[in-house]
Protein backbone atom coordinates (compact mmCIF):
# COMPACT_ATOMS: atom_id res chain seq x y z
CA UNK A 1 0.00 0.00 0.00
CA UNK A 2 1.36 3.07 -1.19
CA UNK A 3 0.79 6.31 0.94
CA UNK A 4 0.22 9.55 -0.50
CA UNK A 5 2.39 12.77 -0.54
CA UNK A 6 -0.31 14.69 1.64
CA UNK A 7 -0.20 11.60 3.78
CA UNK A 8 4.00 11.75 4.13
CA UNK A 9 3.28 15.48 4.57
CA UNK A 10 1.21 15.12 8.21
CA UNK A 11 3.62 12.37 9.66
CA UNK A 12 6.30 14.72 8.84
CA UNK A 13 4.64 17.91 10.79
CA UNK A 14 3.14 15.37 13.49
CA UNK A 15 7.51 14.32 13.89
CA UNK A 16 8.77 17.77 13.84
CA UNK A 17 5.16 18.82 16.55
CA UNK A 18 6.57 16.23 18.87
CA UNK A 19 10.57 16.90 18.55
CA UNK A 20 9.57 20.93 19.26
CA UNK A 21 7.92 19.90 22.50
CA UNK A 22 10.42 17.16 23.73
CA UNK A 23 13.84 19.46 22.30
CA UNK A 24 12.51 22.70 21.78
CA UNK A 25 16.41 24.00 22.17
CA UNK A 26 17.44 21.57 20.04
CA UNK A 27 14.44 22.05 17.17
CA UNK A 28 14.80 26.00 17.34
CA UNK A 29 18.44 25.44 17.21
CA UNK A 30 18.32 23.44 13.87
CA UNK A 31 16.28 25.94 12.59
CA UNK A 32 18.35 28.90 12.21
CA UNK A 33 18.17 30.69 9.25
CA UNK A 34 14.65 29.96 8.92
CA UNK A 35 12.11 32.64 8.29
CA UNK A 36 9.02 33.58 10.78
CA UNK A 37 6.54 31.50 9.60
CA UNK A 38 8.28 28.39 9.57
CA UNK A 39 9.20 29.11 13.32
CA UNK A 40 5.75 30.37 14.30
CA UNK A 41 4.57 26.59 12.14
CA UNK A 42 6.92 24.54 14.55
CA UNK A 43 6.53 26.24 17.58
CA UNK A 44 2.78 28.14 17.57
CA UNK A 45 2.29 31.95 18.25
CA UNK A 46 4.62 33.30 20.83
CA UNK A 47 3.47 34.27 24.18
CA UNK A 48 5.51 38.09 23.75
CA UNK A 49 6.92 39.87 20.82
CA UNK A 50 9.83 42.48 21.75
CA UNK A 51 11.37 44.98 19.20
CA UNK A 52 15.36 45.03 20.67
CA UNK A 53 17.44 48.26 20.69
CA UNK A 54 19.43 46.72 18.40
CA UNK A 55 17.05 45.78 15.34
CA UNK A 56 16.62 41.95 16.75
CA UNK A 57 13.01 40.79 16.81
CA UNK A 58 12.45 38.42 19.86
CA UNK A 59 9.35 36.27 20.20
CA UNK A 60 9.00 34.66 23.86
CA UNK A 61 7.26 31.65 24.33
CA UNK A 62 6.98 31.45 27.79
CA UNK A 63 5.43 28.53 29.69
CA UNK A 64 5.11 30.02 33.24
CA UNK A 65 3.51 29.86 35.25
CA UNK A 66 3.51 26.26 36.10
CA UNK A 67 6.48 25.21 33.43
CA UNK A 68 10.10 26.00 34.31
CA UNK A 69 11.02 27.30 30.46
CA UNK A 70 10.89 30.81 28.87
CA UNK A 71 12.19 30.46 25.27
CA UNK A 72 13.56 33.21 23.29
CA UNK A 73 13.45 33.09 19.33
CA UNK A 74 15.49 36.25 17.79
CA UNK A 75 15.58 37.17 14.28
CA UNK A 76 17.28 39.50 11.86
CA UNK A 77 15.92 42.49 10.31
CA UNK A 78 15.71 39.97 7.29
CA UNK A 79 12.75 37.90 9.22
CA UNK A 80 15.34 35.03 9.82
CA UNK A 81 16.31 32.78 12.71
CA UNK A 82 19.55 33.59 14.13
CA UNK A 83 19.26 32.28 18.10
CA UNK A 84 17.12 29.72 19.89
CA UNK A 85 17.81 29.55 23.59
CA UNK A 86 16.16 28.84 26.60
CA UNK A 87 16.51 31.84 28.87
CA UNK A 88 16.18 30.92 32.92
CA UNK A 89 19.38 29.56 33.08
CA UNK A 90 21.91 30.78 35.24
CA UNK A 91 24.35 32.17 32.29
CA UNK A 92 21.37 33.97 31.59
CA UNK A 93 20.68 35.49 34.62
CA UNK A 94 23.83 36.41 35.57
CA UNK A 95 23.76 38.69 32.44
CA UNK A 96 21.25 40.68 34.48
CA UNK A 97 23.03 44.32 35.33
CA UNK A 98 21.56 45.77 38.56
CA UNK A 99 21.42 49.46 38.47
CA UNK A 100 21.24 49.98 34.78
CA UNK A 101 18.74 47.43 33.75
CA UNK A 102 14.84 48.84 33.95
CA UNK A 103 12.05 46.44 33.84
CA UNK A 104 11.74 47.07 29.83
CA UNK A 105 15.27 45.20 30.08
CA UNK A 106 13.86 42.02 32.27
CA UNK A 107 10.78 42.09 30.48
CA UNK A 108 12.70 41.69 27.05
CA UNK A 109 14.79 38.48 28.49
CA UNK A 110 12.02 36.67 30.31
CA UNK A 111 9.03 38.35 29.43
CA UNK A 112 6.51 39.35 31.64
CA UNK A 113 6.37 37.26 34.81
CA UNK A 114 2.85 35.05 34.99
CA UNK A 115 3.28 35.08 39.04
CA UNK A 116 2.03 37.46 40.62
CA UNK A 117 4.40 40.51 41.08
CA UNK A 118 4.61 41.24 44.58
CA UNK A 119 6.01 44.54 46.18
CA UNK A 120 7.61 44.91 49.53
CA UNK A 121 7.04 48.24 51.19
CA UNK A 122 9.57 47.87 53.93
CA UNK A 123 12.20 47.34 50.95
CA UNK A 124 10.64 49.52 48.72
CA UNK A 125 10.57 46.84 45.78
CA UNK A 126 8.49 45.07 43.36
CA UNK A 127 9.45 41.62 42.75
CA UNK A 128 9.39 39.83 39.36
CA UNK A 129 9.66 35.99 39.77
CA UNK A 130 9.97 33.26 37.09
CA UNK A 131 9.79 29.67 37.73
CA UNK A 132 13.24 27.95 36.58
CA UNK A 133 15.60 24.39 37.14
CA UNK A 134 18.94 24.46 38.51
CA UNK A 135 21.53 22.06 37.30
CA UNK A 136 20.11 18.75 37.82
CA UNK A 137 16.64 19.81 37.84
CA UNK A 138 16.63 20.86 40.93
CA UNK A 139 13.36 23.35 40.89
CA UNK A 140 13.94 27.46 42.37
CA UNK A 141 12.40 30.43 41.77
CA UNK A 142 13.98 33.61 39.99
CA UNK A 143 13.16 37.28 41.43
CA UNK A 144 14.03 40.43 40.01
CA UNK A 145 13.59 43.20 42.23
CA UNK A 146 12.91 46.59 40.79
CA UNK A 147 13.08 50.20 42.71
CA UNK A 148 10.39 52.41 42.41
CA UNK A 149 11.90 54.06 39.57
CA UNK A 150 11.78 50.47 37.82
CA UNK A 151 15.34 50.18 37.80
CA UNK A 152 16.90 46.70 38.39
CA UNK A 153 18.09 46.63 42.20
CA UNK A 154 19.05 42.89 42.69
CA UNK A 155 18.25 39.39 41.31
CA UNK A 156 18.06 36.34 43.34
CA UNK A 157 17.54 32.79 42.99
CA UNK A 158 15.92 30.65 45.48
CA UNK A 159 15.79 26.63 45.86
CA UNK A 160 12.16 25.24 46.18
CA UNK A 161 12.74 22.56 48.46
CA UNK A 162 9.44 21.65 47.87
CA UNK A 163 9.49 21.66 44.25
CA UNK A 164 6.45 20.41 42.17
CA UNK A 165 5.42 18.02 44.97
CA UNK A 166 3.69 20.20 46.56
CA UNK A 167 0.09 18.42 46.74
CA UNK A 168 2.21 15.10 48.18
CA UNK A 169 1.00 14.73 52.27
CA UNK A 170 4.40 14.88 54.15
Amino acid sequence: MQLRLPVWMGIAALVLSACASLQPVETGQKMIGSPQSAVSDTFGKPTETHQLADGTLRWIYSKQPYGYDVYAADFDGSGKLIAFRQMLTEAEIYKAQPNTWTKRDVMERWGMPREPIQYYPLMKREAWSYRMYLPGYVPAHFSAYFDDNGVLDRTMIIMDTYGADRSRSK
